[in-house]
């Protein structure tokens, strides 16, 4: 298998993956029922979506290839239209519970509809078969954020 279709098939995977998680979905009717017995409200915000990767880069990887990588990650947000934002960062906790990643990436969507496209679109699946190879371990989630409301 080519690389070209070896990077779509992880991409895709990888996305399937991330939507079987279903993270707890709050109804209306859940939402009222909680106003009524406590004064904790949470709402699912309105057409945001959250795409977030974890990675950990290949040992071998020099420092200069991966701020090549991240550059080339963050410039997707400039081709694909549905991609809102992009922020990146390294972990800095001393908790220690990192479990080996080094890197997390978030894009903004304004539906799961715009990360489908997102996932597909050539830009992204080129850039997929520079980056996945990079990297040793991954993991990708994609979730709807809530805000709780005292």
């Amino acid at each position: 298998m080519c690389n070209r279709k070896k990077s779509q098939k992880v991409v895709q995977l990888a996305f399937q993956e991330a939507r079987s998680l279903k993270l707890v979905d709050f109804s209306k009717k859940q939402r009222q029922r909680g106003r009524e017995s406590d004064t904790v409200l949470m709402e699912e915000s309105k057409g945001v979506v959250k795409h977030v990767l974890l990675a950990k880069f290949k040992g071998e990887i020099p420092s200069d290839e991966i701020e090549k990588l991240i550059k080339g990650y963050a410039n997707l947000v400039n081709l694909i239209e549905p991609m809102k934002a992009f922020e990146w960062g390294t972990d800095v906790s001393i908790e220690n519970m990192h479990q080996g990643f080094t890197h997390i990436f978030e894009s903004t969507f304004e539906s799961t509809e715009g990360i489908a496209e997102y996932i597909s679109h050539p830009a992204h699946v080129d850039f997929g078969g520079l980056f996945l190879p990079a990297l040793e371990k991954v993991v990708v989630f994609d979730y709807k954020p809530t805000v709780f409301r005292l």
